[in-house]
Formats: C-alpha cells, structure tokens, sequence
C-alpha cells in the first residue's frame, strides 16, 4: 500500500477496536532518526467493532454482524469518527465465530503449521460500504497510528489473507485496491459473476458458487418444472445488476422462457416503488417470481405483499435468502409457504456449538472484545457497567459475564443448518494449506526464481496466492475443496423448500442438489414427492401453453417471444415436437396425419376389384360375357333356322365374338395399372369395338344392297357383297385399327402413372394415354364407322318388316352413338378411378346396346316364337304385295 506515492511498511497494531485510515507522510527529525526517513501519521480514525486474536501468523476476516449503521455529521478535523452499528444478527456473529472456531482447531493439529500460531483480526462491516472498506484497508494497512519508512521496506503484511466480504459490492471495492498488492480474499458469501474476471480481480477466491451458476441452478429448477414464464426481482447494486444480465441472457437461450418484467429493489426506505412492484406483480400472469436480492428488501418486499393481499405467487429465492429466519415468521409463511430456492452446500463442522458454548465476555478465548460483548448484551437483554442512565431509569438488567448460554434459546446455537459457516470454515482451511504447503517447501527445488522459496519473514503477498491456486482438499464432511482458473470452487447447492407444518412451526427442507460436474454440466437432482407447494397441484406459470404436436409457433406481435399462439400445421406439412417453430414438408409419397404430427403413407387409389364399384363393373362385364355365350350357343344350336341363316350368319357370329371381346377388354380397366394392362387396355378396346361395328356395317351394305338386287336390273350389285368380299371388308376395316394401335404403342405407349394432381392425400394409379392424338385416332375411327353404319341403317329403315334388320341395326348404331357422345365429356371431367369407370360403363352400356338390339328380335322369335322362324313367315309379307 502507498499514502501520496510513499510505500508502507506493514505492521500490525494492538488496538482491537479502532482503524485508521487515510494519512500524510512528513520528515522525521532527531537524533533517533535519519533525515531521510519519513514517517506517516493517520489524519482520521474510525472506531469500528473487532474481534481480535494475536498469533505468529494473522488471518483476516470481514463479517455483517450488524444489519445497518448511522454516521455521525463529518467534520474536518483529526477527531476519531464514531460509526454506530445496529441490528445486531445473532447468526452473522455465528459467522465470525466460526473463523475462529477453525483458527482454534488449526492450531490445535500438529500437522498444520506446526510450530506456528495461527492469530485472527475480526471486522464487522455493519452492512455499509465505507465501514466494511475502512476494515478492508485497516487489515492491509495495520493498525499503528504513525512509523517510520526504511529505504528498504521488509516483513510480511499485518494479515496474510482475507476472508470475507459479505455483499458482493463492498468485496468488489475491497478488492480492486487489494488485488494491486496480489494480497488473497477469499469470501464465502460474493457470488457476483463479476468477479470470477481474473485480470480485473487476481487475488480474488471464493468457496461459494458464482452468480452465473445460481441462475444456471435456477434455470435447472425453471426447466424442471416447465416455468417459462417468470418475474424478477432484483436488488439495486453490482450483485443485482449482473444476475439481472446474466438471467436475461440465459433464460431464453436455455428453457425458451421469457421475463414478464424485471424490476429493482430499492436499498432504504421506498415505500411507493415497493408498492408499486407490488401492484405489478398483481397485475401480471407470470406466477412464479424469482428474486435475487437481500434480507433486508425481502423484509420490505413482505410487508407490502400482505398488506395487499398478493396471493397465488410461487416464489424462488436466491441464496441470499434462502435460509432467512427473519422471513419465516406466521406473518409472512401464507404468501411465503411453498417457496423454492437454492441455498449454500450445508456441512457439519463437528466440535463448533462445543466452542460457541464458551465464548464469554470476560473469558480466555477472546478478551476485552466488543463484538462478544454485543452479543452477550442482544443475547441476555441486559448492559455492561456502566450501563446507559436511560436503561438504568428503564429498570434494565445488569450483565454479569456469567449468564449461562444454555439457558436461553438463540439462533447463535443453532448449528443445524451450516452453510454461511461451511463456506467459511472451508476459506480458512484453503488459506491454511496453502500456507502449510508453502512452509514445506525446500529450498532449491521452489517454484519462484532461482527454485527459491517463500519465508515468512520476507513473504510476499503473491507467493502465497501461488499456493491458494493449487490448494486442493477434502473437507471432514466429504466435499473436495480447489479453484479453478477464475478462482472460482467447484460449485454445488442444496434445493431448499419452504414448509409450513400444520402445527405452525416452518421447516426449510432440503429436497435436491444442483451441481456441476467434472465435465462442466449442471446436474439437477430433486425429490419432487417431498416438495410441498402453496396450491393444491403443481403451479403453472407461462405465457401461452406449449403447442402440441401438430402446430406451430406464431409470436405475438409486440409481446416477448414465449407468448404465442398455436397455428396447426398446413395440410402435407408435420411437426412431431412440442413447441415447434416450424412445420415440416412430408416426402413426397406420404401425406399428413388428421393430428398433423406425423406423415402416413398416402393412400393408393384406382378401381379396384374389391370396392363397390369395382365389383359391379366386373359382374356386369361377366354378365355380358355371359349373355354373348347364350346367345352364340343359341344361334349354334339353330345355325340352320332362317332367322339365324338371314343375312350372312358368319357375320352375326363374329358380332358375338367381337362383343364378348368388348365385355372383357373392359376388365383390364379394373385393378391397379401395370404396363402391359395400359398398352393391352385401349389396344383390345379399339379393336374389338371396330371390329363389331365393321362387321354391322357389312351387314348394313348387304341389306341394301340386296334389297336393290331384288328390283329389275339391279342383280349386279350382289357381285360385290359375296362371302369372301364381306369377310375381306372386316379383315381390312379392322387391320386399320390394329395398326393404328400397334403405332401408338410404339411411338408413345400408354404408362401407369401415380397422379397426385386430384387429391393431395391420395395417389392415384391411372394410365395415362401417352399420345393424345394416337388415343383420339382410336375414338375417332371407331366413331366414322358408326356413323357410317348408322347413316347407311336409317335410309334402309323403310324395307319391309320381314325382310331385313335395318330397323333394328339402327337403333343398335343410335344407342352406339349416344352412349360415345356422352362418355366424352363424362370422361374429361372425372377424375382419376372414375373416368376408368366412365370408359367402362361406355363400354358395358354400348356392348349392352348392340346386344339386346342386333340379338334380342332375333332370340326372342327363335325361343319364343318358333312359328315365325321360317322362311315363309319371313318372306310372306312380299310374297302377299
């Protein structure tokens, strides 16, 4: 340390009350001094409460055993500056008196720092910045009032290490000074994140976990539970404000979750801004609130909730209050039941409340103490001669020094519950291996220049953090103790629960851990069964619901990204996780499921033979087939009968043949497509059809041209219509179609086809025809030919009765021709299986057609009408004209 550029020389006082700070340095003068020494002399001195032990060897240590502290009006003058502390906390003098505990214990092993007494320095910092620096630097600087500069500055400094401090603000300002000088700290209570910054804070420990992993642990709980949506409190200072960044930055990146608002508490007396956030937490959905600050706002915070009445909050508490014996009072459990939080790793540290139970004001563990007198004084509600003339008019009670500690019941002696304690019992012991393993180091083979080591006499503050870096131990209670690189301990808390016994008494319950593990990941475990909550069931706090599988998130404009609504997902599109951003396209042969959270193979279309239609296309066909077989069987049976003989018999046979072709060929139409069902379907089609109508159109030429031969003159026109020119016309009008149908085929052949053009949820097989021209040719041929057969049939419609079947040939080409007319746009406009059931009832309807009007006359006169089956009958009526 340094006064005015002047380095100090480090000593340690006796003085076990006072520090002194802020000095000036002048030339000494006198025969006992040279005149080039200088002295430095204190310019002000704080009268602060300590708690001292002397030893070979001094620890520091910083403790809030007050909870605030009044200052006297400044003067500019030399007189000591009396700070009076107030709120004394049992439980932080606990603390303090743990330090000791420890430094007692030490020096009562023979294998640590042997031969060495291990002393103490004591501060309270009465919860006030300036009070807990003042203490800070009293335990650097040391306490003498004035001495003397050497030229040559040698010894150690009035304290080899610091425990402490208690906020993370006062360790952030003790340490930046501190740090300079590589002097160690080591706290058990700062958790800022800040600190862990090893260029800004190189000196700087700590055996309780940083403020980054209290929101990791945090978040671990937040995820657990499935809370997305949270308020945060916070209190207005470093630790506050770098949680605050810290939580924001994290909370959505690692559970998707957002703050409903963030908000600061004020330090002192606020009273419209706590009522104020109060009302905002009323007002605001989020139920679960989450607050990092400390006892004293939580105090504030409480009386304003029950004072409005604000119910149905879950809570989560940081550890800085977590453990909070102010705040578990019946005033405050109906809102406070229930709470969740994280607290310091609780230890046993055996033989302490053995110790506790001898502190004494006048005793021979710490003498002439004004901290153990304090307590004796909270403790026993009693003052020390001489007492205070108002307490004395009061009627209060003398303190003797003698009052049993057994007999009273104090938080003090509550060694249950260790954690503050834990921590610091661990940063003495830290300090202390690394003090011990300095001490063993052999000279010659140290790890500072030249292998040199360490001595006491001559100790620098920074060989001793070389060791602190290295430290590693296990603690009675099982826990490994080392730092890593920022300084930082292996970082582990206990999940408390706040529980409110039916016999009104409060239990805070350890019912998990969070901790991280030697590959750097956070590990929640927790008992949920032993959880007790302030609602009848697990609460629920987010903005919107999660989205189910099946839909996507939509953000609401404006609002903070976890609240959103559910869109479902768009038909073909999937989402088969919770909370999906977005939808997921199916591959192209599957489709969306009804729920839309996962892709089903699209289901396969055509006419099949197993469906309704199918079956009824298929026994109309055999139907038919069936029918044409009766009938040719018939006309077999009566191929010599005249009806049957009449106009070329050869020809009504081939009609029948051609005709059962037609009532098959409509099968191939049924099933699911293949190659050669495509090239076979149209093909056998086509040319069964012109082969039925040529052979009618035959028969057509022939009656007429019969009917012609019959007048005079007219006997040449028979030579042209003999057996072989008939069979030759047929051969000839169907080889066309065949051929036309043989190139189609070639050049561009019907295929099988999955359209998904129709229904999105669907394939349909169907054949697609290739070559629309080769498929019209096909249509438009067969249609040429009906229209001709039909034409020729209507001018021979007039001939006798008797004699032809023109009439009958006509309305055959007539049912022909309308059935083709409508298939037409019937067919264009049904989609997939039902234009091949369109194609197939044209087919069916106009087999149909020509069956019962070429044959039905015909089968009618030889079945029914025998009399009438002979070729007088037949040719009576012209043989009567």
């Amino acid at each position: 340390m340094s006064i005015h550029g002047v380095p100090l020389g480090p000593y340690l006082g006796q003085d076990s009350t006072t520090t002194h700070i802020a000095g000036t340095c002048v030339k000494q003068k006198g025969k006992n001094s040279s005149s080039n020494d200088l002295s430095c002399k204190l310019g002000r001195q704080f009268h602060l409460n300590g708690l001292h032990m002397p030893g070979d060897l001094i620890l520091g240590g910083l403790f809030e055993v007050h909870f605030t502290s009044v200052f006297p009006e400044l003067t500019f003058t030399s007189e000591p500056t009396k700070i009076t502390c107030q709120g004394f906390d049992p439980s932080a003098f606990r603390h303090a008196m743990t330090m000791a505990f420890a430094i007692h214990e030490i020096n009562e092993n023979p294998n640590l720092l042997p031969n060495l007494t291990l002393g103490y320095s004591l501060y309270d910092n009465c919860a006030t910045l300036v009070v807990g620096f003042s203490a800070a630097m009293s335990l650097f600087n040391g306490q003498d009032e004035e001495f003397l500069l050497q030229e040559n500055c040698s010894g150690r400094p009035p304290v080899l290490g610091i425990v402490g401090d208690t906020f993370s603000t006062f360790t952030i300002a003790t340490s930046d000074v501190i740090s300079l000088f590589r002097l160690p700290i080591v706290s058990y209570y700062a958790t800022c994140l800040c600190l862990s910054d090893r260029r800004r804070f190189p000196s700087f420990f700590r055996t309780i976990p940083s403020d980054g992993f209290q929101v990791h642990a945090m978040l671990q709980i937040l995820k657990r539970f499935g809370w997305t949506w949270v308020g945060l409190l916070i209190s207005d200072d470093d630790y506050g404000h770098h949680v605050a960044q810290s939580f924001q930055s994290e909370l959505h990146h690692s559970i998707g979750g957002c703050l409903a608002y963030l908000e600061m508490l004020p330090w002192g007396e606020h009273p419209v801004e706590v009522k104020r956030i109060v009302g905002l937490m009323k007002k605001s959905t989020a139920r679960v609130v989450i607050v990092f600050a400390h006892q004293i706002h939580m105090i504030q915070l409480m009386e304003e909730v029950v004072n409005q009445n604000a119910t149905g909050l879950q809570w989560m508490a940081s550890e800085a209050w977590t453990s909070a014996n102010v705040l578990q009072t019946p005033r405050f459990m109906p809102y406070l039941r229930g709470t969740l939080g994280i607290a310091i790793r609780r230890g046993e540290i055996p033989g302490l409340r053995d110790f506790l139970l001898q502190i004494r004001p006048h005793g021979t563990i710490d003498s002439e103490n004004s901290m153990v007198k304090q307590f004796w004084e909270h403790t026993f509600q009693c003052r020390f001669a001489p007492p205070p003339v108002e307490w004395m008019e009061a009627g209060g009670a003398l303190c003797t020094g003698e009052e049993d500690l057994q007999t009273v019941e104090t938080a003090f002696l509550d060694v249950s519950n260790l954690r503050p304690e834990y921590n610091i019992y661990k940063a003495v012991y830290a300090l202390v291996y690394a003090l011990d393993e300095m001490l063993q180091c052999e000279p010659g083979r140290g790890p500072f220049s030249e292998h040199g080591c360490a001595s006491l006499q001559q100790l620098e503050p920074w060989q001793l953090m070389y060791y602190l870096e290295k430290v590693n131990f296990t603690t009675s209670f099982g826990d490994q103790v080392s730092f890593d690189k920022n300084g930082d301990a292996l970082p582990i808390y206990d999940v408390m629960n706040w529980v409110w016994l039916p016999d009104g008494k409060i239990e805070v319950r350890n019912v998990g851990v969070v901790k991280k593990t030697t590959l750097n990941t956070e590990e929640l475990t927790i008992n949920e069964e032993k959880i007790f909550w302030n609602f009848k069931e697990l609460p629920q706090s987010v903005c919107s619901e999660s989205c189910p599988p099946g839909t996507r998130m939509v953000r609401r404009k404006g609002q903070p990204l976890c609240c959103f609504d559910c869109v479902p997902c768009s038909e073909g599109k999937i989402s088969n996780q919770t909370d999906s951003v977005e939808c997921l396209t199916c591959p192209e042969d599957f489709w969306s499921s009804r729920q839309n959270d996962h892709c089903v193979p699209k289901k396969i279309e055509f006419l099949s033979y197993h469906e309704p239609l199918g079956i009824c296309l298929t026994a109309a066909s055999l139907l038919g087939t069936f029918i044409c077989s009766i009938v040719f069987a018939i006309f077999t049976y009566h191929r010599s009968t005249p009806v049957v003989r009449a106009n070329n018999s050869e020809l009504s046979f081939l009609i029948l043949v051609s005709l059962k072709l037609c009532f098959l060929c409509s099968l191939l139409f049924i099933g699911q497509p293949q190659l050669w069902t495509c090239q076979l379907r149209h093909a056998v089609f086509g040319i069964s059809f012109v082969l039925c109508v040529s052979c009618i159109l035959v028969k057509t030429m022939v009656v007429l041209a019969v009917f012609k031969s019959s007048k005079p003159g007219g006997g040449a026109n028979l030579k042209w219509f003999g057996s072989v020119q008939q069979r030759g016309t047929v051969l000839g009008l169907t080889c066309v179609q065949a051929i036309v149908c043989t190139v189609w085929i070639i050049s561009a052949s019907p295929t099988p086809y999955a359209n998904t053009r129709y229904h999105n949820d669907k394939i349909i097989y169907e054949c697609v025809v290739g070559s629309t021209i080769g498929f019209a040719v096909l249509l438009g041929y067969i249609s040429l030919l009906a229209i001709i057969s039909f034409l020729l049939a209507f001018l021979a419609r007039n001939l006798p009765d008797n004699f032809n079947e023109a009439k009958f040939i006509t309305f055959s080409m007539l049912i022909f021709c309308a059935v083709w007319v409508a298939f037409v746009p019937a067919y264009v406009n049904s989609p997939g299986k039902y234009a091949d059931a369109v194609e197939v009832f044209a087919i069916l309807a106009s087999s149909f057609g020509l069956l019962v009007a070429l044959f039905g006359p015909k089968c009618y006169i030889i079945l029914l009408k025998p009399e009438k089956n002979t070729r007088k009958a037949i040719m009576g009526r012209d043989i009567k004209r």
